[in-house]
């Protein structure tokens, strides 16, 4: 197994120490913004939102003129997260209490009844406070008198469900709110990007939000009491996956395994019951099934008896008894090691949990976002928290290399932005004639300040991108095909630089002026070429930040050596170091063929300036490589050769 991330955190106790209110530091943030009509947070799972949303509702309701409450969950199963809770205990001025005929998550019943519950919470003269689903929601409020939302509180828990697209309903719900009803929203969302590309909300709504309140995973992580670090990474297979789960299943972790997709490639083999069982065979002997509970007693070869409960299970009934043992579990050793598919991700709450195996690719970002939160929450004697994908290596065997391939690439880029997510920041300025190398705390503390020379300067609207929405946009880079690409190539820095991210970064704010585009560009490189690494001291006083692959002196870092460096080639040398020279040669032979397909104008532009005249120095005599060359790059200049001169012939044949 290879970790491609592996983080220290301080264990500094602030993310989960409370305030006289009984309020942790980010619902404190959330809290001390209460007075806003649309508030948007963003925080990762175990940060305290659903206390946090609690806290807001409550206060609008006694000090704002709210009539009403309405949380809306996406899954039954975490509206016991909207519990009765005691707040009063812990310092606040009242408590949060739900009437169980108003909690919907938890009464028996029809979705038609469910609806008509939430029509008549909104004519009650004295009900306050409501929990449903988001489906719930959807349905009651289908043509409804927009007048009957005004004031109105709406709690929107896991708001990525949303998107722009209008198909969406729950998108399409927001809008109407925004836009038709005086109602005040709070949405929560643990993973502020989709699987899809498609964005939460669109530009226009989102800025009725902004600014949104940024809880980071590493402010939420450095701030606990117990856990120590976090490690993701990946270990590859060829074949049946279950020959290699004895290589990263610890048998002494507490362990959430996510089996893969049944309409994959990699759970098609066999039927899912059947995986199961072939790996509670690594477990260990079943000795006894707790029929109550559905759990399964299994005898390790060196003795330990495990409990082990199978969420894949198909029988309805029991598969529910296991979810309530589930919720109600207490202890430490009420549970082993967790089997499951579809479930046991979003809202699934075990603290005690160490190790999340993920077998297979996952499309989604947000899904891999949240199974990664199920193992990261603080307890007592968990120090480690580790997360690992077992990823399928691209075979030359296999009928569609290059959808293996993609497949493989996607799997890494994840890894990638959740080092992204969850490891520290820099912030980066530009440094001024003279002025001496900084490396000063920042205004939230968890990040630091580093100058850079020739760095664009920000203005208020691209400081407002890289202070709230640059995991959005690191998401979005690694979503691309060309740079999940770039990741596996060679010379192909200043096409990741100058061509791809800026092309991104224009798609995604249309309304940014060049030199704008510019500057978010170069932050953003930055950011992800240092992501994670420490500023270093030599002996001799000098200091040394890792930038990519090589260490650079910050009295020496300026802007246009990072234009040359592929920022993520760190991340090409850890994952290449772990395949073997056949399957890395595979990879890359696949990526060229690909992309020697075609070109864009852009890139073939950069490739006749900037590569063929190194490629005439390298090789006096010669004007210009052929297409059939050896050699990648020469094909490629080649290929753009042809590019351009099939463009120039259009230009001429259009203006005859």
């Amino acid at each position: 197994m290879t970790n491609l991330v592996d983080i220290e955190y301080a264990q500094t106790g602030k993310a989960t120490n409370t305030d006289a209110l009984g309020m942790r530091e980010m619902q404190a943030l959330v809290y001390a913004q209460r007075d806003r009509q649309h508030l948007l947070v963003k925080a990762p799972p175990a940060s305290g939102k659903s206390r946090a949303m609690m806290f807001v509702a409550l206060d609008k309701l006694e000090h704002q003129g709210i009539k009403k409450v309405i949380v809306a969950v996406p899954q039954k199963n975490i509206g016991r997260s909207f519990n009765d809770t005691p707040l009063s205990r812990f310092g606040f001025f009242t408590d949060w209490r739900v009437a169980p005929y108003w909690d919907l998550c938890m009464v028996v019943g029809s979705e038609n009844s469910k609806k008509d519950k939430v029509r008549e919470f909104l004519d009650h003269p004295s009900a306050r406070t409501l929990v449903c689903t988001h489906a719930t929601l959807l349905n009651a409020l289908n043509g409804i008198d927009a007048r009957k939302l005004d004031n109105v509180f709406f709690g929107i828990d896991e708001f990525h469900h949303g998107s722009a697209d209008e198909g969406n309903r729950l998108g399409t719900l927001i809008r109407r709110l925004l836009n038709e009803t005086s109602a005040h929203i709070l949405a929560m969302t643990g993973s502020y990007f989709r699987g899809d590309a498609v964005p939460v909300m669109r530009p226009e709504d989102e800025a009725k939000f902004h600014p949104s309140i940024n809880y980071n995973y590493y402010q939420q992580l450095n701030g606990y009491r117990w856990l120590k670090s976090l490690g993701i990474g990946y270990s590859f297979f060829q074949g049946n996956y279950l020959t290699a789960i004895p290589e990263v299943l610890d048998t002494t972790k507490k362990t959430l395994i996510h089996i893969p997709s049944v309409n994959s490639k990699t759970g098609a083999f066999m039927h899912k019951y059947d995986q199961v069982a072939e790996i509670i065979k690594h477990i260990g002997v079943i000795e006894s099934k707790d029929y109550d509970n559905c759990l399964w007693h299994v005898r390790t070869s060196d003795g330990r008896l495990l409990i082990v409960g199978d969420l894949v299970e198909a029988e309805h009934e029991s598969r529910n008894r296991l979810q309530a043992y589930l919720h109600r579990m207490k202890k430490r050793e009420a549970l082993d090691i967790l089997i499951a598919l579809g479930t046991a991700k979003e809202g699934f709450d075990w603290e005690y949990c160490e190790h999340c195996i993920t077998i297979g690719v996952r499309a989604s970002l947000t899904e891999v976002v949240q199974i990664i939160g199920r193992c990261t929450r603080d307890c007592e004697g968990k120090t480690h928290a580790q997360f690992t994908n077992l990823i399928p290596c691209p075979d030359a065997a296999q009928d569609d290399v290059a959808m293996a391939v993609n497949d493989f690439l996607k799997a890494i880029s994840v890894s990638l932005l959740m080092e992204q997510v969850m490891a520290p920041k820099w912030n980066f300025k530009t440094k001024v004639d003279d002025e001496e190398p900084t490396t000063k705390p920042s205004k939230n503390g968890s990040d630091h300040v580093i100058s850079v020379a020739g760095l664009p300067a920000l203005n208020e609207t691209t400081r407002a991108i890289i202070e709230n929405d640059l995991d959005t946009l690191v998401a979005t880079t690694l979503s691309d095909q060309y740079i999940r690409e770039a990741i596996m190539g060679d010379n192909m820095a200043e096409l990741i630089n100058e061509i791809y991210i800026p092309k991104i970064i224009r798609e995604t704010y249309p309304n940014l002026t060049e030199e704008e585009v510019d500057a978010v560009t170069k932050h953003t490189i930055l950011t992800i070429a240092t992501q994670g690494n420490d500023v270093v001291e030599d002996t001799s006083g000098n200091r040394f930040i890792k930038v990519a692959n090589k260490f650079v002196n910050l009295d020496d870092l300026n802007i246009n050596l990072i234009s040359e460096i592929n920022p993520f080639q760190r991340a090409y040398e850890v994952v290449s170091k772990s395949l073997t020279p056949e399957t890395l040669r595979l990879i890359q032979y696949t990526i060229e063929d690909k992309r020697s397909e075609a070109l864009t104008d852009e890139e073939a532009i950069l490739y006749f300036t900037r590569y063929l005249p190194k490629w005439r120095e390298e090789n006096p005599g010669k004007s210009q490589p052929l297409l059939t060359d050896g050699d990648p790059l020469a094909r490629r200049i080649a290929k753009a050769i042809e590019h351009l001169r099939n463009l120039k012939r259009r230009k001429l044949a259009e203006q005859q």
